[in-house]
C-alpha cells in the first residue's frame, strides 16, 4: 500500500493506493499517530484503494474516534467493493462518505 499525504493548514488528506489489510494497517496507524496533531479535517481518499480488511477497518474506527474529539473525518472516492464492506459492517452508520 502507498500513502500519499497532503497537508493544507489544518486539513490532512491521505490518498491510499493498493490494499489496506493486516500487513499494511500498522503502517497507516503509525502514520496517523504521527500526523494528526493539529489536524481538524481528516480526509481519506480511497480512489486507488482496492481492498480493505478488518484490520484496516479497525484503523479507520480509531481515526474516527480521534477525529470526533478534534474535528471531523470523511472518506471520499469509495469504490463499490469497499462500499459494500462498509455497508455490511455498519461503517456507513458513522462514517461520512462522499
Amino acid at each position: 500500500m502507498t500513502i500519499n499525504k497532503t497537508k493544507n493548514n489544518n486539513e490532512l488528506v491521505l490518498a491510499l493506493e493498493g490494499r489496506l489489510d493486516t500487513t499494511t494497517a500498522p503502517e497507516l496507524e503509525a502514520d496517523l499517530n504521527n500526523s494528526l496533531a493539529g489536524v481538524e479535517q481528516l480526509v481519506f481518499d480511497f480512489e486507488r484503494l482496492d481492498y480493505i480488511s478488518s484490520a484496516g477497518l479497525r484503523v479507520l474506527l480509531g481515526a474516527q474516534k480521534r477525529m470526533n474529539q478534534q474535528g471531523s473525518m470523511k472518506v471520499i472516492h469509495v469504490n463499490e467493493t469497499i462500499m459494500e464492506i462498509f455497508e455490511v459492517t455498519g461503517f456507513t452508520d458513522f462514517l461520512t462518505i462522499e
